[in-house]
């Protein structure tokens, strides 16, 4: 699907959608408590859909009536379980540890560029504690074999997801373990989410100088009901929006999240955009002169290509940098914001590890691939209200990946756009 979006502002209120990061982890605890779970969940993508399908594959039974997710827990697992992870590279990260811990057979199924995107270190750490695994890149991806250890080492600087996944084997296992991490920690704060849906499930993390311990004997204790907040990374979109072309509210957001990416606020108030939170709502309006910035994204590496899309009409320079694990992600995405933001007469260009943008006061429009990247195609969106001509973007569903309802929501704020 392609969409055709004609300059104009944007205007109005969104309620974020519900966290895909919150639901993953609640739905993984949820598949092996003691009991039911009902979680909260306002809206489904591509893949929290995944996520759950895994976990019916490996024996959960997860029922959704809107705004419930009813989740019953594991009982005897399969032994044989073909999991259909789609796109999402959290399911596969998180749930590879997972069968391994449970000793199963599974065949991981994935699509896109999921099979390319790396498993190391975690591929080594596992098969040297007992997994059985197929080449990496191989699709179905097979894993046999069960877990057993009392300590993992794994270096903290290529994925979150990794730790994550490592933290819900070792509870699985029993606990009595520890895991350390190696050199600096990227993205902590999805490791911090983790710990938290641990927590929230009866299970006490210890933190470490330099990794974790998780307690001996623990169980997934069911909370019995639990919402999923909203989702940061995507609320980035419309306040972006409003940053550089409007004035947008989004409600629904907790400030007090341990989300890593509600850093786009101060992000923002670093641009010099206008910010104002009030009543549980945050708007963000274009009625300041925005002003390049230096940044360093390695915490935040889902946020660049929206900052990037607010660079190229803030004044000056922008430099980001720590930004190299984004040529991994859905699409090599410094390059891919790169094409798109110049296609669209944007002064960018992508360095090893981030971007140099020159900001102009505004962009000419023209027609962008969204590399079937939600991340980009909702950039390309964000940069319309810029845009003194009409812009199109290729393979525009690729948003129902995170944020199905996207373009409704940008039409309910003004975008006049074509489908």
């Amino acid at each position: 699907m392609n969409v055709v979006i004609s300059p104009s502002s944007a205007f109005g209120t969104v309620r974020a959608i519900a966290s895909k990061s919150v639901a993953h982890r609640a739905l993984i605890c949820a598949a092996f408590a003691d009991t039911e779970t009902k979680i909260r969940c306002e809206q489904l993508n591509k893949d929290i859909e995944a996520t759950a399908r895994c976990l019916e594959a490996i024996g959960a039974k997860i029922s959704y009536s809107a705004p419930f997710f009813t989740v019953s827990p594991v009982k005897s697992a399969s032994e044989h379980a073909i999991l259909y992870c789609g796109e999402s590279g959290s399911t596969l990260r998180f749930l590879l540890p997972v069968v391994s811990a449970l000793g199963l057979n599974a065949s991981f199924v994935m699509e896109g560029r999921l099979p390319q995107r790396p498993l190391s270190p975690l591929y080594e750490e596992l098969c040297a504690h007992g997994a059985a695994l197929s080449p990496q890149g191989e699709n179905p991806f097979i894993s046999k074999g069960k877990l057993s250890a009392t300590e993992f080492s794994i270096r903290g600087d290529v994925s979150s997801q990794f730790i994550s996944g490592l933290l819900f084997a070792s509870v699985l296992m029993g606990g009595g373990i520890k895991i350390n991490i190696i050199g600096e920690t990227e993205s902590s704060a999805y490791i911090d989410m983790t710990v938290q849906a641990l927590t929230l499930f009866g299970v006490k993390v210890c933190k470490l100088e330099h990794g974790y311990e998780i307690p001996c004997n623990c169980k997934l204790i069911s909370p019995h009901s639990l919402d999923v907040e909203g989702d940061w990374s995507n609320a980035a979109f419309p306040l972006c929006m409003g940053a550089i072309g409007g004035s947008v509210e989004v409600t629904g957001l907790n400030p007090e999240s341990l989300q890593g990416d509600k850093k786009i606020i101060d992000v923002l108030q670093k641009f010099g955009a206008d910010v104002k939170y009030s009543n549980g709502a945050y708007t963000v309006s274009s009625d300041c002169e925005l002003c390049g910035i230096e940044l360093d994204a390695s915490e935040i590496p889902d946020l660049v290509p929206v900052i990037a899309t607010v660079a190229a009409v803030a004044k000056g320079e922008t430099r980001i940098i720590g930004a190299a694990r984004l040529r991994i992600k859905e699409s090599d995405r410094l390059d891919a914001i790169t094409k798109a933001l110049t296609a669209l007469g944007a002064d960018i260009k992508e360095t090893e590890d981030g971007l140099v943008i020159c900001g102009k006061p505004s962009l000419r429009g023209g027609q962008v691939d969204s590399f079937n990247d939600h991340r980009i195609a909702m950039s390309a969106a964000v940069a319309s209200v810029v845009c003194n001509s009409e812009v199109t973007v290729n393979g525009a569903q690729c948003v129902e990946k995170s944020y199905p309802a996207f373009w409704n929501d940008a039409c309910s704020l003004g975008l006049k756009i074509t489908k």
